[in-house]
């Protein structure tokens, strides 16, 4: 069975508060889906990128899977409610977080963490995809060097 994958290319664009770089593009692969992501200019981004390679078991809350990553992290311009697609670190779980609909904590559609994320990054494409990663579900977080992407944007 072959991936399911989110988006066609990587866009740099600016994100209030959030500017995602370039050059700092990670694959994210859950549950036979796969996106490409940009990471942010945050603390939070710098040492999530520096702990790269990460690996851990899908945890679904609502529209949301999050699994513990072991990095320490303070809040960094945390907040509450993200957007479809956006990446987050939750200090108190010491969680990564991937957003792609409404959760249990939502007050209508947007989607809404259990309590303030670091939004540190963003995935390119079609987030909703996700939907398809059940509890348990191996997921891999890793860097996508610079061939990969313009190989992948013709």
């Amino acid at each position: 069975m072959g991936w399911r994958v989110a988006g066609e290319g990587f866009r740099c664009g600016i994100r209030n508060p959030l500017i995602m770089s370039a050059s700092r593009i990670i694959r994210i692969g859950a549950g036979g889906v796969e996106a490409i992501a940009g990471l942010g200019t945050t603390r939070t981004a710098d040492a999530i990128w520096e702990a790269l390679p990460i690996e851990g078991r899908a945890n679904r809350w609502g529209d949301e899977i999050y699994f513990r990553i072991g990095l320490g992290l303070p809040e960094e311009d945390a907040r509450e409610v993200v957007e479809v697609g956006d990446l987050g670190y939750w200090p108190p779980g010491q969680a990564f977080c991937l957003f792609f609909g409404p959760t249990p904590a939502s007050h209508g559609i947007e989607p809404r963490a259990a309590s303030p994320v670091n939004v540190f990054g963003r995935i390119q494409g079609d987030a909703t995809l996700f939907r398809e990663v059940r509890d348990g579900a191996r997921v891999v977080l890793e860097r996508v060097e610079a061939p990969e992407i313009s190989s992948t944007n013709g």
